[in-house]
């Protein structure tokens, strides 16, 4: 039977609209799009109108709609339906930004994958030295890699080379060694000194994300709370670790930041 006047069988609509026959039934079983009309040899058939059903369905459940609430929508008089499109399209349109954000987000990943200039295991220890454990970086990424902060570090740190890295080294040896050196000379916390040495360290977390005053209490409260910070800062000085969380609290709550109750983000 060729598409006329009698209609559309189900294997002519089903080609025609990009569905399974199967498909087809299981919606005239269920009562979403019945075939209302027979053929003058006693085929059941589906009208125009019928076809246009169809392509209704689709659309809402291209929208995510259940097949129940789709008829429910279809059937029900008082049901504005371009009222309805129109607030679907809507939340789409936001979907839709959301997605562009996360393509955005995932092309910098992969630009950043292809650079091939972030450090093999070997080039990690040759750099930090032997203490340095490359698994802190995959600790890392575990405990921060949902978060924007992340995503910055990966950008930040997949452009640097080795030599970069080096100079990195090198500079978070000198702060260490200067906080050390303010540690056993007995600076006290809040002052102008403990300060300047409060901002350095959280400069250097900002070389890899922006690391506001909130965050860089947060990272404190880390140190003292998490055994393999506090055995890496003390070890440079005994005891460094907690007057390191001091002179960090003091320079957050003088920067407006109440650092109990400081969150990261």
């Amino acid at each position: 039977m060729t598409p006329d006047s009698d209609g559309l069988t189900v294997g002519q609509a089903a080609a025609l609209v990009g569905l399974s026959v199967r498909t087809l039934h299981h919606w005239d079983t269920v009562g979403l799009v019945r075939l209302t009309e027979r053929t003058r040899a006693g085929y059941r058939v589906y009208t125009p109108d019928d076809i246009a059903r169809i392509h209704r369905v689709l659309v809402y459940r291209e929208l995510g709609l259940p097949l129940a609430e789709i008829g429910l929508l279809l059937d029900d008089p008082t049901v504005d339906a371009r009222e309805h499109l129109r607030r679907q399209r809507a939340q789409l349109t936001d979907r839709i930004s959301h997605l562009q954000t996360m393509v955005h987000a995932v092309d910098r990943m992969l630009a950043v994958s292809r650079s091939d200039m972030r450090l093999t295991p070997q080039e990690q220890v040759e750099i930090f030295g032997t203490d340095w454990q490359p698994e802190w970086v995959q600790e890392a990424e575990d405990r921060w890699g949902d978060t924007k902060q992340w995503t910055q570090y990966v950008e930040r740190t997949g452009a640097l080379t080795p030599d970069d890295w080096r100079q990195v080294a090198a500079d978070t040896e000198a702060l260490n060694a200067d906080l050390a050196a303010a540690h056993r000379a007995g600076v006290v916390p809040g002052s102008d000194e403990a300060s300047a040495l409060a901002e350095r360290h959280r400069e250097s977390f900002s070389r890899y994300f922006d690391c506001t005053h909130a965050m860089h209490a947060c990272l404190a409260r880390t140190f003292v709370s998490e055994p393999g910070y506090t055995s890496y800062y003390d070890s440079l000085s005994p005891g460094l670790t907690g007057w390191l969380y001091a002179m960090i609290f003091a320079n957050t709550s003088a920067h407006g930041v109440d650092p109990e109750s400081a969150t990261w983000g």
